[in-house]
């Protein structure tokens, strides 16, 4: 068996949803997947076990953060991100290129490439993007070739190609310039690449015609799976429906397919039923730090009054540790007086929550009941 493969196992016969196993050097990941975002090679309050007991199979990790802080040159030294964050489980790393586009400046760099515009934080050419950093005012210039470079000595299981995300909204001509810039530096990443499975970009905003050249485009290469980009940036739920409409009916059946930056609840059974294998998104976790928990699909509140003597847990039927010791009202109160704890254990939950609502979907396939599922959740 290749250290990195991807094997099928069900196919829902009433949409594009399946189920199926990532192999990778670190460890199997069953799909669908639900990625949690480590930005700073943490899962924000929880520790490597902790994410583990949630179960995840595989967490996202941000280049750009890694490059700015602590820097690669001390990744290095302790032979990659594994061994540094103490997580034996599977890896993904990003290009950079949605953080350099979250500066918020990119519109501004775009002018700037036409001889318009004031000077801006991001400068993009077809060479790479130079950014200051937003920490020290330093200047870094992020290529497809020390993307990859930095991916490699990151040693994570699966890295992205370098792309341009395109803003939204946009028009279709700075969409597809956007387009014909990631499909080349696509190629050039891929000349790059040294260790660790390779997933190329498709991007195309929220056009039909774009999104099915870059589909087809990216998948002409060797790439060992598929990022579907851009619909996180401002995109409705429906735009992002349509993308993945348009895009997964044509990706290689063999090989994973990864949504960049969604999954929201009432996401995820959408996003599946489209086919996707793995999906990251912020938000479980960061609304957990609010006090925003999840109960039967719902975002309760727990830092509201009424659940100040509220004696049960967070969900009744939930089996997270959270849940198994901790009332609403100690919650309440570890929010109410600002403790740490409360955020810990708010994301211990909803992490587990997000995993275990992926882990019915995945079974539902397997067994052939997937559309009822959804039926009877919903």
């Amino acid at each position: 068996m290749k250290s990195f493969d991807f094997t099928c196992t069900k196919k829902d016969k009433h949409s594009f949803a399946r189920s199926g196993v990532i192999h990778t050097p670190h460890g199997d990941i069953e799909t669908p997947a639900f990625v949690p975002v480590g930005t700073q090679a943490t899962v924000k309050s929880l520790t490597p076990e902790e994410i583990t007991d949630s179960g995840t199979d595989l967490f996202f990790v941000n280049t750009y953060h890694m490059v700015l802080r602590p820097g690669i040159d001390v990744i290095k030294k302790f032979g990659g991100l594994h061994q540094f964050m103490h997580w034996d489980k599977p890896l993904i790393t990003d290009s950079g290129g949605f953080q350099v586009f979250s500066l918020g400046a990119k519109r501004f760099a775009r002018k700037n490439e036409d001889g318009q515009g004031e000077a801006s934080l991001v400068r993009i050419s077809d060479d790479g993007v130079t950014f200051k950093s937003h920490w020290d005012g330093k200047e870094y210039l992020f290529t497809p070739e020390n993307s990859m470079q930095y991916q490699n000595d990151l040693g994570s299981d699966i890295h992205i190609a370098f792309d341009d995300c395109t803003p939204y909204p946009v028009t279709k001509k700075q969409a597809e310039k956007s387009m014909q810039r990631t499909h080349q530096w696509a190629k050039r990443s891929l000349a790059a690449h040294k260790n660790g499975a390779l997933y190329g970009s498709i991007q195309g905003s929220v056009y039909e015609e774009l999104r099915v050249a870059s589909t087809e485009f990216i998948t002409s290469f060797p790439f060992d799976g598929f990022a579907i980009g851009g619909v996180s940036v401002g995109e409705s739920k429906k735009e992002m429906e349509q993308v993945l409409s348009w895009v997964t009916p044509i990706l290689p059946q063999d090989k994973p397919r990864h949504l960049l930056g969604v999954g929201e609840i009432d996401d995820i059974y959408t996003l599946i039923s489209h086919g996707i294998d793995t999906f990251d998104c912020v938000q479980p976790t960061r609304l957990a730090r609010m006090g925003i928990v999840f109960v039967d699909n719902q975002k309760v509140d727990i830092t509201k009054i009424e659940y100040e003597k509220d004696i049960h847990p967070i969900d009744d039927t939930c089996q997270c540790y959270t849940c198994k010791y901790y009332s609403r009202a100690y919650v309440h109160h570890l929010f109410h007086v600002r403790e740490l704890l409360g955020y810990r254990l708010a994301t211990i939950h909803n992490l587990f929550f997000v995993n275990a609502l992926v882990r019915e979907m995945r079974e539902a396939i397997g067994n052939g009941t997937f559309p009822r599922y959804n039926k009877e959740r919903r």
